[in-house]
């Protein structure tokens, strides 16, 4: 019984460039796909991966509709619905639906790419590149093919970013075209407690209740063209839109899932690890978590607060217990020791012939590269977190550079757009709230390096004996960076001769030339590494011929496949494939509104039990789980049945497999996803903006 049912159960490691899809299309069909490779992509048609867009900068979204309807995860739209709300119009809070294409909300800032072509030219890149040059003279050779070839084609794909990324460590190259719109409105979105449901408790974990999605719309000029927003602009005609299918799903069903998974680092050695687990996550870890308690005990306080620092505060906490879970599912899961394995068997096989004598520099060359920038990398970190990421007045004090050197103020319109920026930036700051936080992350930053401090500041210092909180009181009392209000009033009187030496700003200088130069150590060791990294990949690929290699994520489009499954995250433990609403009232807490708070209206359906069309089985689904391949960028990826239907988007990883970026965990490894009946339901039901449904292709 048992060997029977471990292959079914294993997840389906594998994140698939779309030009090489036919090499996997054999397996794909074994598991249940229902379509043709050129259904999924198609270079010289329409296809699926057409409705496929980049949201932002980092999440993945899907055309819903022939009119440019965009779905993607409500995460990933955060930022833009906190920069469109305020106390009067909470729609972090309460949500938001557009009842029509005039009450959508231009989103300003927010861009949606798709990838009009993708094409491998490894030969054209690599061209005049042998063995026998070293690692300089190979990136000249690279560089100068990369652009002459770009020369070459740059009237192929009119007013597109068009670029070179590497594969496979820079042992292959593909080509790709991309087009970009900027007028993106909001058109819904359920309030945070439904979007965020579960927050931080039950973020990267599973069982989840979370409808985690947001709509918006994709405008063009009226010619189809991208366009900077303008009231005359008309909705995106999408050739593809992608299909809904209210049919659901069984155990063992085919999934597959189209997006931009971000980075991942499957190839990483045991010397990357211990850099890890020692250095680079404990930092992280430690920094993160004390500036995110002082935020949240202002935002718990305040809802303008809560409003202004929303996003900062997911965006922080993400990545915090992200590496809390990396570094723990590295040690549990025994990473290192898989890893040194394939070192070992690796070093083994690259010492049997002379011909792999280039192979054999491999491993040490990373190993010298990491212990060369373990130290400077932490000091850049450090320095980085407390002070550039974690004390905003050191953000603010950037401008003093522009005003000084009068490369704003010296234009036309300079004052204006200099005063607009700084209005940008101080809508969501609070002074108050900086200097808590300040005082904290200089206290870590001091504790951690000691010599961090400009001269001046180390004097203010060593007056008040050693007082940090004396400290910020200094920076923040004597800085023109402090408020919005003492910068505008200093720009206005308009005499910047003792800029220099305002606090905010000597700091931020002396914090920037650590920072500098400790990267600048690191830089000396980036080359010794990538070159290292690229002869083992090439190394491995050589190794296995036989075996399906597929590149690290880097934030272009991939497939990947597998299967809607359960789990058994321990002894005597056994997770299903997915949730209902039930679950949503089991875990409301009114002692946590932050996170478990459940709205009125969906007591009300759910007492009432007013599924509509989305119910299933006497309940209404929620979340599911599938064991396809994913990471952070494919937030908001489509999952399709075999038919190629919607039936749900990712939006997160399970606690289990957290180590799952750096070795793919084929017993645990699971992907999160809503439940598309759960999405509907809320616009529907919920929110009453069913007649968004009208232009969807929904389908049983």
């Amino acid at each position: 019984m048992c060997m029977l049912i471990a292959p079914h159960a294993r997840a389906d490691e594998g994140m698939w460039l779309l030009p090489l899809i036919e090499k996997n299309i054999r397996d794909m069909r074994a598991k249940g796909l229902r379509i043709g490779a050129r259904d999924i992509y198609n270079p010289n048609g329409n296809s699926l991966t057409d409705a496929i867009v980049i949201f932002g900068n980092g999440c993945t979204g899907e055309i819903i509709s022939p009119d440019g309807l965009l779905l993607t995860n409500h995460h990933c739209g955060y930022g833009n619905i906190q920069a469109l709300s305020s106390v009067e119009h909470d729609y972090l809070k309460h949500g938001f639906w557009a009842m029509n294409r005039a009450e959508e909300l231009h989103a300003p800032g927010l861009t949606v790419s798709f990838v009009r072509h993708m094409e491998e030219v490894t030969d054209r890149i690599l061209r005049g590149v042998t063995h026998d040059i070293d690692e300089e003279e190979r990136l000249k050779i690279i560089e100068q093919n990369t652009e002459n070839y770009l020369k070459e084609i740059e009237g192929r794909f009119p007013g597109m970013n068009v670029r070179v990324r590497d594969m496979f460590g820079g042992n292959q190259f593909f080509v790709f075209a991309i087009e970009q719109f900027r007028d993106i409105r909001l058109v819904g979105t359920p309030p945070s407690s439904i979007g965020k449901f579960g927050g931080e408790t039950d973020n990267w974990m599973w069982p989840r209740h979370t409808g985690d999605f947001a709509i918006f719309r994709v405008y063009t000029d009226v010619n189809g063209m991208p366009a900077d927003y303008s009231p005359d602009n008309v909705p995106y005609k999408a050739p593809v839109h992608l299909k809904i299918s209210l049919g659901g799903f069984k155990e063992g069903d085919f999934a597959m899932v189209l997006g931009f998974p971000g980075r991942t680092d499957r190839y990483m050695t045991t010397y990357e690890i211990d850099q890890m687990l020692e250095s680079q996550n404990p930092n992280r870890i430690a920094i993160r978590e004390a500036r995110q308690q002082v935020l949240r005990r202002y935002m718990e306080a305040s809802d303008a607060i809560r409003i202004q620092y929303s996003n900062k505060y997911a965006n922080s906490s993400n990545f915090w217990k992200n590496s809390i879970g990396m570094s723990r599912g590295i040690q549990r899961l025994n990473v290192r020791g898989q890893k040194q394995e394939i070192q070992d068997r690796f070093t083994t096989w690259a010492e049997a012939k002379p011909e792999r004598e280039r192979f054999r520099r491999a491993l040490p060359l990373i190993r010298e590269a990491v212990e060369g920038r373990t130290a400077p990398q932490a000091t850049a970190q450090i320095v980085s977190e407390t002070m550039l990421i974690g004390t905003e007045i050191l953000t603010a004090a950037s401008l003093g550079n522009a005003i000084m050197q009068q490369n704003i103020l010296g234009q036309p319109n300079g004052k204006e757009r200099l005063f607009e920026t700084a209005a940008n930036f101080y809508k969501d700051y609070d002074e108050g709230v900086d200097r808590s936080v300040a005082v904290v992350m200089l206290g870590i930053l001091l504790d951690r390096i000691p010599d961090a401090l400009p001269a001046a500041l180390q004097e203010v210092l060593d007056a008040a004996d050693g007082d940090v909180e004396a400290l910020v009181a200094h920076i923040y009392d004597n800085s023109h960076f402090a408020n919005e209000e003492r910068l505008r009033a200093y720009v206005e009187e308009g005499n910047f001769s003792e800029m220099q030496n305002d606090p905010a700003m000597q700091l931020r200088r002396h914090i920037v030339a650590i920072r500098d130069a400790a990267n600048n150590e690191v830089r000396e060791y980036g080359r010794m590494f990538r070159e290292g990294h690229r002869l083992l990949i090439a190394g491995l690929m050589e190794m296995e011929p036989q075996r399906l290699h597929y590149s690290d994520a880097n934030f272009t489009m991939r497939l990947t496949y597998g299967s809607i499954l359960p789990y058994s995250p321990a002894d005597a433990v056994m997770f299903d494939y997915f949730t209902t609403l039930t679950g949503v009232m089991e875990k409301e807490d009114p002692s946590n509104p932050m996170e478990f708070e459940v709205p009125e209206r969906l007591k009300e359906l759910y007492a009432a039990r007013d599924f509509g069309r989305y119910g299933s089985r006497g309940n209404l689904p929620a979340n599911f789980i599938s064991n396809n391949d994913i990471t952070g960028g494919n937030s908001g990826s489509p999952v399709l049945n075999g038919r190629g239907e919607l039936i749900g988007l990712a939006f997160d990883g399970n606690w289990e497999a957290m180590s799952g970026d750096v070795a793919f965990e084929t017993e645990l490894q699971r992907c999160i996803n809503v439940d598309i009946r759960y999405v509907l339901f809320i616009v529907d039901k919920f929110a009453g903006a069913g007649y968004l449904l009208d232009e969807m292709t929904i389908v049983r």
